[in-house]
C-alpha cells in the first residue's frame, strides 16, 4: 500500500512547465485494486508539521529525487511520450515508454457512486442499472420525458442519483441527445443522432406556418440543439446570444411569436417534433 501511494503521489504532481495536468496509470499487476481498499485513504504514516521559518516540503522529499528502487519508472513523466495515431481513421492514443511502444489492451473506469463507494464495474453497466432503477420500462421513461416541461429537470434528477450522462457519452457517442443516450443504454434502443432528429423536423416542413422572423429563430434553435443539446432550447437567455442577436432583441423575437407564452408553447411543440 505504501509503495502504491508513492507511485500515485508522484503521478498527481502538477508540472506546469511541461503542461502536465493529468497522468496515466499503466497497471501491469492489477495493483489499482488498492483504490478500493479502505486503507488507501487512511491516516498518513508520517505527519510533517514545519515550524515557523522551516521549509514546508518534508526533508525526505528534499533529499531524494525518487522513492528508491524502481518506483520512479512508474511515474517519470519525462520518459513517457504520447501521440495520437489516426492511421486507422479514428484517434487512438499511442504510448512510448523508454523508447518502447506499448498499447492499451484493456481500460477500466473507476468512480465513486452517490454514497461515496468506489465502483469498479463498467460505466455503461453502472449507468444502465441505475437508470432502470428509476424507470422500470421504456414506456415509463418516454411518458415521463414527454410530460416534463423542462427535460433538464430529468437530467438533474439523474445527476442527484449519481448518474452522469456526460461521462458515459464519451464512451458511447458525443453526438447523441440525452434522450437517445438513455434509450440506448438502458433499453437497448437504436439511437438517433441530434443531427438526424433535427433533419427529420426539417423534412416535415414544420416551420412553414410561422412568420419569416419566427422561422429564422426556429432554424437557429434547431442548429443549437443539433450542436449542443435539448437544454439549450429551454433557456430563454439563449436569445441574447448569436445568431439570435443578429435577428433582433429578445423582445422583438418573442413578439414575433405572439408573446412570451406563445414562444414557450412553440418551444414545447418543437420538442414534441424532435422526439416524435
Amino acid at each position: 500500500m505504501t509503495e502504491f501511494k508513492q507511485i500515485i503521489g508522484r503521478g498527481t504532481r502538477i508540472r506546469e512547465e511541461y503542461g502536465k495536468r493529468f497522468f496515466t496509470i499503466m497497471d501491469f499487476r492489477g495493483v489499482t485494486r488498492l483504490f478500493a481498499d479502505p486503507e488507501f485513504d487512511g491516516d498518513p504514516v508520517v505527519v510533517y508539521e514545519p515550524k515557523e521559518g522551516e521549509d514546508i516540503v518534508p526533508p525526505s522529499e528534499r533529499e531524494s529525487e525518487g522513492f528508491g528502487g524502481d518506483l520512479s519508472d512508474y511515474a517519470n513523466e519525462s520518459e513517457e511520450k504520447v501521440d495520437l495515431d489516426e492511421s486507422d481513421g479514428a484517434k487512438r492514443i499511442k504510448y512510448v515508454v523508454d523508447d518502447v511502444e506499448v498499447m492499451v489492451v484493456n481500460e477500466r473506469v473507476e468512480y465513486y457512486d452517490k454514497d461515496g463507494k468506489l465502483v469498479t464495474e463498467s460505466l455503461k453497466d453502472y449507468t444502465r442499472k441505475n437508470i432502470r432503477n428509476e424507470y422500470a420500462s421504456l414506456d415509463e421513461f418516454i411518458n415521463r420525458w414527454n410530460s416534463e416541461d423542462k427535460k433538464s429537470a430529468i437530467i438533474e434528477e439523474l445527476k442527484e442519483r449519481g448518474i452522469f450522462l456526460d461521462a458515459v457519452r464519451e464512451e458511447v457517442g458525443k453526438d447523441l441527445d440525452d434522450f437517445d443516450l438513455i434509450l440506448h443504454l438502458a433499453f437497448d434502443q437504436k439511437p438517433l443522432t441530434r443531427k438526424e432528429r433535427a433533419n427529420n423536423v426539417r423534412k416535415r416542413n414544420y416551420f412553414s406556418k410561422y412568420s419569416d422572423v419566427a422561422r429564422e429563430v426556429l432554424e437557429a434553435l434547431l442548429d443549437k440543439y443539433m450542436n449542443e443539446g435539448i437544454t439549450e432550447l429551454e433557456n430563454m437567455e439563449i436569445l441574447k446570444l448569436e445568431p439570435f442577436k443578429r435577428i433582433g432583441t429578445p423582445a422583438k423575437i418573442i413578439k414575433a411569436f405572439g408573446g412570451k407564452d406563445k414562444y414557450i408553447q412553440t418551444i414545447k411543440e418543437l420538442e414534441r417534433e424532435l422526439y416524435a
